[in-house]
């Protein structure tokens, strides 16, 4: 990942609306959420909630399906594990065992797909 591409990333997430939403696709997922049941869950009107996930979709943290009239959205999970990797690649100069924790659990999530979880649709 590049600078400018983290430096995107990390701004989108420095909102507490867009990092709940981030936090509520990771918690779902591959099937992902609507976007009227993110804002409900949420208690952000549409028309909020519709500006957050674009700014999420433009800094590559989101993907967006249409599944009939709704749009789904996913986190980009590649996307996430690469952000993770890009702020600890540095990480702790000579004193592995600083960072080996936060190293071992990005490696794990970037070799595994998270489980997909049959959510009922409104």
């Amino acid at each position: 990942m590049e600078t400018l591409d983290a430096v995107s990333a990390l701004g989108a997430l420095a909102q507490e609306h867009r990092l709940a939403v981030f936090r509520m696709l990771v918690k779902a997922g591959l099937d992902g959420m609507p976007a009227g049941e993110i804002a409900d869950e949420l208690g952000v009107p549409a028309s909020s909630m519709s500006f957050h996930l674009a700014q999420l979709n433009r800094a590559g943290l989101v993907t967006q399906r249409r599944e009939s009239r709704s749009l789904i959205y996913t986190a980009d999970f590649d996307r996430m594990n690469g952000l993770l990797a890009y702020l600890i690649e540095d990480c702790c100069q000579g004193r592995p065992e600083v960072c080996a924790p936060t190293a071992e659990a990005v490696s794990r999530a970037a070799c595994c797909t998270p489980p997909q979880k049959k959510r009922a649709r409104k």
